[in-house]
């Protein structure tokens, strides 16, 4: 099997596993899920961890810091976005809040990962001589930035409308 039938077969396969996983959360995303604000931390405390254990395993060198660091403003911008396309509401009889996702939220997440599937393939093609560690921590950075701006958006709304209601 030659490089160019390997590289169809591993676009095509992932992007019936992409496909799968949207088609599923679609139909998913229109059942309301409770919101817990006090647990909203966890997922951007996880993801940071994750993060400096990757960084302290392959530093970012010289201007790939600034890049990192730069990178996480874009990031924020995006996941506060995207923390407003998903849809609060809250139960008038119990306060209790309630997150629907959103199918605008699903297809902004959808653009990115096709955004990293094209950055891969100008890297994996000789990437205009970058280096592909560089891209992977820039692309850590945007998504630290993107799951905690998101979930600092979705606190700060469901705690207006929790007093809002009472």
């Amino acid at each position: 099997m030659n490089d160019a039938s390997a590289n169809w077969i591993s676009y095509a396969v992932t992007f019936a596993v992409l496909a799968g996983v949207i088609a599923f959360r679609w139909k998913r995303m229109s059942r309301a899920r409770p919101l817990k604000l006090e647990w909203l931390w966890v997922l951007p405390a996880f993801y940071a961890a994750l993060c400096i254990v990757l960084y302290a395993q392959h530093p970012p060198r010289g201007d790939a810091w600034l890049f990192c660091a730069a990178a996480a403003g874009p990031g924020a911008l995006l996941g506060w976005q995207r923390g407003r396309m998903m849809r609060i509401a809250v139960d008038p009889d119990t306060h209790a809040l309630n997150q629907t996702g959103s199918p605008a939220a699903l297809l902004f997440i959808v653009a990115l990962v096709a955004a990293r599937s094209g950055a891969r393939a100008v890297v994996e093609r000789g990437g205009w001589g970058i280096d592909p560690f560089v891209v992977t921590d820039v692309l850590m950075a945007m998504a630290l930035g993107l799951f905690a701006a998101m979930r600092v958006e979705m606190f700060l709304r469901g705690r207006r409308l929790l007093v809002g209601a009472r």
